[in-house]
């Protein structure tokens, strides 16, 4: 099996109106919903939402002191609101379950080959 990053993106600023109370219920409960079905198909390992970039810090450097911004600073209106770390026989299967989540949050998805560097911590 491989494992992939279906990283969900959104706007800020779309211009829409915050959602109701009932339209987030219905959000979450969507959401649940596709993350029961991952982990019952023993796909789900690890997903999370993050908060907006206006809480980003950005570090750079190197050998010498580190610098810290604020960021990120982009030329574009998307940023990525949260991931899921799934596993599937392919590509294909990961395509489908980035479907699904399209389905479940409305918001671009980006499907790409994760290649795990570490050990993951519970």
């Amino acid at each position: 099996m491989a494992q992939y990053l279906l990283s969900t993106y959104t706007s800020e600023g779309d211009g829409g109106p915050p959602p109701t109370p009932e339209e987030m219920q219905a959000f979450m409960e969507r959401v649940a919903a596709l993350e029961a079905e991952m982990d019952a198909e023993g796909a789900f390992l690890f997903g999370g939402a993050l908060h907006g970039p206006d809480a980003a810090t950005v570090v750079r450097g190197g050998d010498a002191d580190p610098i810290m911004t604020d960021g990120p600073f982009v030329e574009a209106r998307e940023h990525i609101a949260g991931f899921y770390i799934i596993e599937a026989e392919d590509l294909d299967g990961a395509l489908a379950w980035g479907s699904k989540v399209v389905g479940a949050i409305g918001h671009p998805i980006e499907v790409r080959p994760f290649r795990a560097t570490g050990r993951v911590h519970a």
